[in-house]
């Protein structure tokens, strides 16, 4: 066979990518133009595409493409790291190779859907290319393999008698295949969810010493602070303001570790309650290519993380929507399977965000089995047009509650409280029905401007999932002196009321994590003293449930006293009092501006975050350079900066807005524009857990050495999962 046959074998195999190449073809001459695309003759399996084992960078050394395409040496031992999905380009790894113009490297499949449509754009430097890689239909396939398309070839050209040649794929002894999963009806009724079965050592563990500790009266701390110490007692005083301060307990690891970072032994031995999990996820045609690849790896890192009692289904929806997983616990098979799931995603369809929730609401209703912690993550970059008529709240009779199930509606009858922590992706999603169905669900609402950043983002929210050390959380607060009264109760979105007497007011918080803070102000009047020397004001309850033991904890706080000389000075109001009424005012400033800006009005609404910058900025906590008061005025700035224009306030000022009110409204950490670096100031909820999975995502996706260290799943319960 002459050479240009060869030449006209390479091409072909090269452009269908994945054909073994016999070793026989290891001596003959090669052509010198330069490597854009390599063909493996071995495959990972899904499972290992996911894997953090295989997340490893290395230093890139692409060589620019000409228009050559070759075949790679099976000895050849150069390795890079796909700029898309971040995993190892290796020999043997079974999948093709494209180098652009522009040197970044990149899987054939991950970039193929990128380019489809002739999208000549490098997804990672932006850079136009010339050539742009094409995939040919197939015939014939080989097992495991796309295939070469023969239709038209001469049937007894000596380049089909190689094609027919080619042996069936070689596997690799040690490694067990992982078989596609089939495409089975789902069942009527999903009550098929794995049982929870817990580990003997879990169970010891929480009946053990650690649990006393765990459960020593500790769990929450209650702290009050009247807004001045002292007051004239021959005057009233109305709407007079008390802070109540709620923390909550570290985890035990963190306790023994002081506030020095906690090793990974210790953490994996940490009890915490496990998790049923259930993620949702928008696989429209518009989520094909880099975003599709970014989610895949994102839910990799999730599935790596989770505990063996931990329970995951996956949830997939574009026109219609799909249970891809049953709930089943995150053991090494239930892993390797959930990986498989993950990796077998195709966009494609329009965008059906109520049909996906409403099968995630179905697997959480009718399971059979209940973890303590239950919870949705729902991801989309579109916006539902199936459900609701209208893409924007500019139009306010909107009622987006319709994406939402009613079963898990916030403050329902049903007993299922699911809080779903909505992720609006990118600048095309519909950012005020993702706020709404969080909002009313009790879940956060989060903005990923930048694909990157996925991975991060859901990183810091099970970082918060697998830390819950107090559920069913209520604040209840009682007036103590016969003449005083309760008035408004300051409580951003949760679930308040106060009794027809006045007397009492209860606040319904839920779920706290480790480490987690909530501040609620509470206003009251305080009458005039003939001859007392002080007031008694208030006095806070807590009740709340261990998620490990299922106790019931009953703590209370000391009464609230307000001294009453007979003649004060100019009291100094208390800076703790004054930093929450800072933040609170802020995100009223934040609420009016969105407002404005719905209608139209964006200059009006830049004034209004400008005049409340001006406002706080003489405050006296602002003035002692207060860190809440600093972040608040740089988070006000920013959002000015993102309604400069309607095209800037449509694209991302409106998500930006939303996820900052929910961020304020639970007091809870939410990802915001293109970062979630603990170290900004916009994050100020963030706690430790949160921060310590953020680290391990961002060691993974750095490829750091550290990363190898991290693969183990933080809080597991005695089990080391293989590595996969």
């Amino acid at each position: 066979m002459g050479m240009s046959k060869w030449r006209k074998a390479k091409i072909a195999l090269g452009l269908n990518l994945c054909v073994f190449v016999p070793k026989t073809l290891e001596d003959l001459p090669q052509s010198s133009s330069q490597e854009q695309m390599q063909v493996h003759g071995e495959r990972l399996s899904d499972a290992a595409l996911l894997s953090p084992n295989n997340w490893e960078a290395r230093p890139m050394t692409p060589t620019p493409s000409s228009h050559g395409l070759k075949l790679s040496r099976s000895s050849s031992k150069s390795s890079k790291t796909c700029s898309i999905c971040l995993t190892k380009m290796k020999q043997g790894g079974g999948h093709a190779i494209f180098t652009a113009e522009c040197s970044h490297s990149f899987h054939f499949h991950c970039i193929a859907s990128n380019v489809k449509h002739g999208n000549q754009i490098c997804p990672v430097c932006r850079a136009k290319w010339k050539e742009i890689p094409l995939r040919a239909p197939s015939l014939d396939p080989l097992p495991g393999r796309a295939s070469i398309n023969t239709v038209g070839w001469p049937q007894n050209d000596a380049l089909m008698t190689v094609v027919r040649r080619l042996p069936p794929p070689r596997r690799e002894l040690n490694r067990r295949p992982i078989l596609p999963l089939p495409p089975a009806p789902e069942p009527s009724i999903f009550d098929d969810d794995e049982s929870l079965d817990l580990q003997p050592a879990f169970t010891d563990r929480i009946s053990g010493n650690e649990t006393s500790n765990h459960n020593c009266g500790n769990t929450i701390e209650i702290k009050t602070y009247p807004e001045v110490l002292a007051a004239s007692r021959s005057n009233s005083y109305d709407k007079f303001t008390v802070l109540v301060h709620l923390k909550a307990a570290a985890t035990i690891a963190r306790q023994h570790a002081g506030r020095k970072q906690a090793n990974l032994h210790q953490l994996s031995q940490t009890p915490r309650a496990p998790v049923d999990l259930v993620t949702v996820l928008d696989i429209s045609g518009s989520m094909a290519g880099t975003k599709l690849a970014l989610l895949k790896r994102a839910m990799g890192f999730v599935i790596q993380n989770l505990g063996s009692n931990d329970r995951l289904s996956v949830i997939a929806f574009s026109s219609t929507a799909r249970r891809l997983f049953s709930l089943r616990r995150m053991s090494d098979t239930g892993r390797q399977l959930a990986l498989q799931a993950v990796n077998s995603l195709v966009a494609h369809g329009g965008t059906n965000i109520a049909e996906g929730l409403n099968k995630g609401a179905k697997v959480m209703e009718e399971r059979r089995e209940k973890n303590p912690v239950g919870s949705i993550i729902l991801l989309s970059d579109g916006q539902d047009t199936y459900t609701v008529n209208s893409s924007r709240a500019s139009e306010p009779q909107l009622n987006y509650r319709l994406l939402l199930p009613l079963s898990i509606h916030g403050g329902n009858n049903t007993g299922l409280q699911i809080p779903v922590h909505a992720f609006g992706f990118g600048a095309d999603h519909d950012a005020s029905s993702m706020h709404s169905i969080s909002e009313v669900s009790g879940g956060t609402f989060s903005f990923i401007e930048t694909e990157a950043v996925i991975q991060d983002a859901f990183a810091q929210c099970i970082g918060g999932l697998l830390s819950v050390v107090a559920q069913e959380l209520q604040v209840g607060v009682e007036c103590v002196h016969p003449d005083v009264r309760l008035g408004p109760l300051k409580v951003g979105s949760y679930p308040s009321r106060v009794m027809d007497n006045a007397r009492s007011g209860l606040i319904d918080v839920g779920d706290l994590y480790a480490d987690e803070e909530r501040d609620f102000l509470v206003s009251v009047n305080v009458p005039a003293e003939s001859s007392g020397n002080q007031t008694s004001l208030l006095k806070v309850r807590c009740v709340y449930k261990d998620p490990l033991t299922k106790e019931i904890t009953t703590l209370e706080s000391e009464e609230v006293v307000l001294k009453r000389p007979e003649i004060t000075g100019e009291a100094a109001v208390s800076i703790e009092v004054d930093r929450q009424r800072n933040r609170l005012q802020a995100a009223e400033s934040i609420s009016q501006a969105r407002t404005a800006a719905e209608q139209g009005d964006l200059t009006g609404a830049v004034s209004i975050l400008e005049n409340c910058r001006r406002v706080l900025s003489e405050t006296i906590s602002a003035k002692s350079h207060d860190r809440l008061c600093v972040a608040l005025d740089a988070e006000l700035k920013e959002m000015q900066e993102r309604m400069a224009s309607r095209h800037v306030y449509e694209a991302s000022g409106r998500a930006y807005i939303l996820s900052g009110l929910s961020s304020h409204s639970w007091q809870r950490a939410t990802a915001r524009g293109d970062s979630t670096d603990g170290s900004s100031l916009i994050h100020a909820y963030q706690t430790p857990s949160m921060t310590e999975m953020l680290t391990r995502s961002q060691a993974m996706l750095l490829g750091s050495p550290s990363a190898q260290r991290l693969v183990q799943p933080l809080w597991s319960f005695g089990s080391q999962p293989n590595p996969r």
